[in-house]
């Protein structure tokens, strides 16, 4: 968990003037500090991942923010009773998916399709607000929750319910994106069987197996040289 580079202090109004490294002001609301400064449901020891269905990542350390979220799902219910997090990422980043956490397990856990419904707006709204910009850091949680109801789908063989956006389709039939190629080497799947364990890409489809690899190359040589 990482913060921004600022200066915080108290205004009458129980809000924070928060500067910059260019003295321009952010002013965060009572309820994005909470969330924080305590963060909920924040995964902070070793994790036994075998214990949740649903896992996700976004982003990458190189490139800025990233975030990985861990799913419970209630397969018979298709509900989410557990949402665990973590992230390198700013303040913003933080508060936002400590409060999309907390949406998503409201009463009991929450409906997947409900779940997916949940807009940054609505987060921003249950915070009180953030910096115009900054906004974007509500997006992060939102696209980690979105992975980890991908990965579910797929370990459960729901091709038909995986969510694509904006990515080049590469197998049709397991609903798989060179996105989902791309994050499942930044997750450490370094080889074809790897990547296809993750995403059942090409499983019974070997004609795309060729491209599959070329682009597994192409993103270890991206992230890790």
């Amino acid at each position: 968990m990482t913060i921004d580079p600022v200066n915080i202090k108290k205004t009458e109004q129980g809000t924070a003037d928060v500067r910059d490294k260019d003295g321009q002001p952010w002013v965060y609301s009572d309820m994005v500090k909470d969330h924080f400064f305590n963060p909920r449901n924040i995964m902070l020891d070793e994790v036994d991942e075998t214990k949740y269905n649903g896992i996700g990542r976004v982003g990458s350390p190189a490139c800025g923010d990233e975030m990985k979220v861990w799913l419970k799902i209630d397969s018979a219910n298709d509900r989410i009773i557990e949402f665990k997090w973590r992230t390198f990422g700013c303040g913003s980043a933080i508060a936002s998916t400590s409060m999309l956490s907390v949406m998503v397990e409201e009463n009991g856990g929450t409906k997947i399709d409900e779940a997916l419904k949940i807009t940054p707006d609505e987060i921003m709204k249950r915070l009180d607000g953030l910096p115009s910009r900054k906004i974007h850091c509500s997006v992060l949680g939102d696209k980690a929750l979105r992975s980890a109801i991908n990965a579910y789908f797929r370990n459960t063989g729901q091709f038909n319910r995986v969510l694509v956006s904006g990515a080049k389709m590469i197998d049709a039939n397991a609903n798989v994106t060179d996105k989902d190629i791309e994050e499942a080497v930044i997750d450490g799947c370094d080889t074809l069987e790897k990547v296809q364990a993750k995403t059942k890409v090409g499983i019974g489809n070997p004609d795309i197996l060729l491209e599959v690899e070329q682009l597994i190359r192409f993103y270890k040589e991206k992230y890790f040289g």
